[in-house]
């Protein structure tokens, strides 16, 4: 009887080990030179390579040819061009501008038509709260723009419809990583649509609590020269706001 116990234990713990173990080796800075001087990403994307640490943010999301990759809410494409270099020929990468960015401003529509122009990036076009990702996704990516998801124009549960979207896109053991503003410690979500920052803390609660593992979180970009009670877009502070990055699992 014990040693029937002691085996179910020991499979037991193999299970909960392989559930959330990394499913690769880190990938180093270096590894991804020739993808940040591709010939598709323009000169003034490479002008922002150094201040933005693109290298080190590749390495953190662990991306690697061949993926397939969401970019979630794409802004320009500065992310979605480098995704684009660096999974190559045989990698996809989706590119999601909602559409109510692109009914904002025009720009986020050229941005996205640009992008689908690749020929490895799938553009869409869906609404905030109901991303079309496609199945199957390795890697969910998200830079400076997950505070979005609780601006005042949307309903309260954007973010949990949008995690869930996440969830149900990765395959297991995919990733979700999220690049964005720090606002005070403590601000919780007061801060998303004032001055378009989110505390660290309830990132983790809300993406945690959409079932994602929270394995790793970086300071690489934050910066304690910013008061962090400024608006991003602030002439004094933008360009050079203090960032959070983390990097949640979806269980095995």
């Amino acid at each position: 009887m014990l040693r029937s116990l002691l085996i179910a234990a020991s499979a037991l713990a193999a299970v909960s080990v392989a559930a959330f173990a990394p499913a690769s080796p880190p990938q180093e800075p270096s590894s991804y030179a020739s993808a940040l001087a591709d010939p598709v990403r323009p000169a003034e994307d490479r002008a922002r390579d150094e201040a933005r640490h693109t290298a080190e943010t590749l390495a953190f999301a662990q991306v690697r040819p061949g993926q397939k990759i969401a970019d979630m809410i794409i802004g320009g494409g500065y992310f979605t061009r480098v995704f684009s270099a660096a999974v190559g020929p045989e990698g996809r990468v989706t590119a999601w501008q909602p559409a109510e960015f692109i009914g904002f401003q025009a720009s986020y529509g050229e941005s996205l038509t640009a992008v689908d122009a690749l020929p490895n990036v799938d553009a869409i076009r869906s609404p905030i709260g109901a991303p079309e990702f496609p199945s199957g996704l390795d890697l969910v990516f998200t830079a400076q723009n997950y505070h979005d998801l609780h601006l005042a124009p949307f309903p309260a549960d954007t973010a949990s419809k949008v995690n869930a979207a996440v969830l149900r896109a990765l395959k297991p053991g995919g990733l979700y990583v999220i690049v964005d503003h720090h606002a005070l410690a403590g601000s919780d979500l007061a801060a998303a649509d004032t001055l378009h920052r989110i505390d660290l803390e309830a990132v983790k609660r809300e993406v945690t609590a959409a079932g994602f593992v929270l394995e790793a979180e970086s300071d690489l970009l934050a910066d304690p020269a910013d008061p962090r009670t400024a608006s991003v877009f602030d002439p004094s502070i933008r360009g050079k706001t203090s960032q959070f990055m983390l990097r949640f699992r979806k269980p095995r």
